[in-house]
């Protein structure tokens, strides 16, 4: 190579690095011309970049290829080269000169090939990075995760363009019940589909959508679009097979909250404790999926806090007491057994159980609730015992938070043994589940139970995960059947409310499980389970939950007078 293209050379080399390692200003055209006046220089016609995230990408044919500088006339490899990065990533280079120009000399081979490593390790450095930042703010499927979420609400209030904004959280309403209607995979495709719906509402005007976890997403938006949103929120068929003709119904239970003009960031916490708060709040909700964060949602914050707030030292001072609520056998009459419900006496007043119990499922302060209350009824029991009184069996309520407690069963033996309770005297009483994972939990943790001897039970039959699953898979002992299964005084025998009754009741005698009816509360309604072969009653017309001393007079009077 004579001098002149050497020193041409060497000064379109330098302006490639020099475009290349200007971070503060960085140009992609500076860097393409500078390689066409190198390609230029040495006779290349044409040069290629590969880069694939692995090996398997690479096989695949998964990834970028960058072609930036072509004069038609390459048709001649020159050199080519392929790098493996440490993370795995593929990087391949390819120079082609043209078969109608003289051959390239060594010289001229050497400095294309020191060109093509420059470009490859520009390349490499610049696709890790992206492809970093890609791993950093989406998650393994491919939706923008959590840390993007925050960013983008770090960028727009660094911009003043937070307030005005809509931001809301959102879950997937029964997307355990849409996996198993078409299997996880195609479940996988709803829940992509859904995201991009959500997706192509709010972003073309500077919004976005991620996702937390789960079925659990979050989104920010302008508000011109909140009707939009609402709209899929409430409900909307989503395809799931490539034609676009197979579709299934997705709704969302969502928390929303208006970001006022005046907004002071302070970190995320600023907007998502608000949108979470509300998002429970509808899950919660038997009527509304949909709540706005507003005054009474502050103040419904503020009071959950207080209550909190007060708990440990509530149980510390031994607050909660066990009421006791009989259960009859209403064909003699006898008190059988009871169920015991958690009652609070907060200075010199009663707490309704519907003002702090629901708090406390917010966190595992209802766990510690739940073992309170079974070492007051086994501390009870054992009094019985000891003092030669008829101990009946006691049913204790276990919220769902305890099903990821791998050593309940233990924890619950312990307190039994601790105070010597036979283990046929306590019933561990259990909602319904509403996710599989759920389920698969409650199955080995009644699963357990029964191996120690200790009877468990089902509340809140027909609510849950799936009613016919939870009473063939896992062994209970009793079922609990909910008052709204039970005919209403000017039900006729007919009504669907006593066949639905009526079925119920005969399928749990049939499978060989003890059925009682909660929530009796006339002669009348006695009649009906008695007619359906339900002979185990609880409600108000026997007795209200009662204090321990009442209980234990009924305990001693032994049973009730049925006509």
């Amino acid at each position: 190579m004579d001098k002149a293209r050497s020193d041409a050379y060497y000064i379109a080399f330098e302006k490639l690095v020099d475009s290349m390692t200007d971070h503060v200003s960085f140009s992609r055209d500076a860097v393409v011309s500078a390689l066409k006046e190198l390609c230029s220089i040495l006779r290349i016609a044409k040069g290629v970049t590969e880069f694939y995230v692995s090996t398997a990408h690479e096989i695949a044919g998964d990834g970028e290829v960058l072609c930036d500088y072509d004069n038609g006339m390459g048709d001649t490899v020159v050199s080519k080269r392929r790098v493996v990065s440490k993370s795995g990533a593929v990087i391949k280079g390819t120079l082609y000169s043209s078969s109608k120009d003289k051959p390239l000399d060594d010289d001229e081979i050497r400095r294309a090939d020191l060109v093509m490593r420059t470009v490859l390790s520009f390349v490499s450095r610049n696709r890790l990075s992206r492809a970093i930042v890609e791993m950093g703010y989406h998650d393994e499927r491919g939706f923008r995760n959590h840390r993007a979420y925050v960013r983008f609400l770090e960028k727009l209030s660094a911009a003043d363009e937070l307030g005005g904004m809509v931001a809301a959280q959102f879950n997937l309403r029964r997307f355990n019940l849409i996996n198993q209607d078409i299997g996880r995979h195609y479940g996988d495709i709803v829940m992509m589909n859904y995201y991009k719906l959500v997706d192509a509402a709010v972003s073309p005007s500077g919004g976005t959508v991620c996702r937390l976890g789960g079925d659990n997403f979050v989104t920010v938006f302008r508000k011109e679009h909140l009707s939009t949103v609402l709209e899929i929120f409430d409900g909307v068929p989503v395809s799931y097979d490539e034609a676009g003709t197979k579709h299934i119904y997705v709704s969302a239970r969502s928390g929303l909250y208006e970001i006022p003009e005046d907004i002071i960031w302070e970190g995320e916490g600023t907007i998502m404790d608000k949108i979470i708060f509300a998002s429970n709040a509808a899950k919660r909700s038997g009527e509304s999926t949909i709540i706005f964060y507003d005054a009474k949602m502050i103040n419904m914050r503020d009071k959950m806090m207080r209550v909190q707030s007060l708990f440990p030292e509530a149980l510390r001072r031994g607050e909660f007491r066990a009421f006791y609520q009989p259960k009859v056998d209403i064909s003699t009459g006898l008190i059988v057994g009871a169920e015991a419900l958690c009652r609070w006496f907060h200075n010199g007043r009663l707490v309704p159980p519907n003002d702090f119990i629901p708090i406390f499922e917010q966190s595992t302060d209802i766990c510690k609730l739940d073992m309170y209350m079974l070492e007051a009824v086994c501390r009870d029991i054992r009094r019985w015992l000891d003092s030669g009184r008829n101990a009946v069996r006691i049913s204790v309520n276990f919220s769902r938070k305890n099903l990821v407690d791998i050593e309940l069963t233990s924890h619950i033996i312990a307190i039994l043994e601790k105070y010597s309770v036979p283990h046929d005297l306590i019933e561990v009483e259990l909602t319904e589940t509403t996710t599989d994972v759920e389920f698969r939990d409650l199955k080995r943790i009644v699963s357990s139970l029964q191996l120690a001897g200790i009877c468990t039970s089902v509340d809140d039959f027909g609510m849950g995960y799936s009613s016919l699953n939870l009473i063939r898979e896992i062994p209970w002992n009793v079922l609990k059947i909910d008052r709204c299964f039970l005919p209403a005084e000017n039900d006729g025998d007919s009504s669907v409310t006593s066949l639905m009754y009526r079925y119920v009741v005969s399928m749990a005698r049939a499978i060989g499980l003890e059925c009682i009816t909660e929530g009796v509360e006339t002669m009348k309604q006695v009649d009906v389970l008695r007619d359906n072969n339900c002979m185990i009653a609880q409600g108000f017309f026997f007795d209200k939950p009662l204090p321990v001393e009442e209980f234990e007079n009924r305990l001693d009077m032994m049973y009730y007078h049925i006509k």
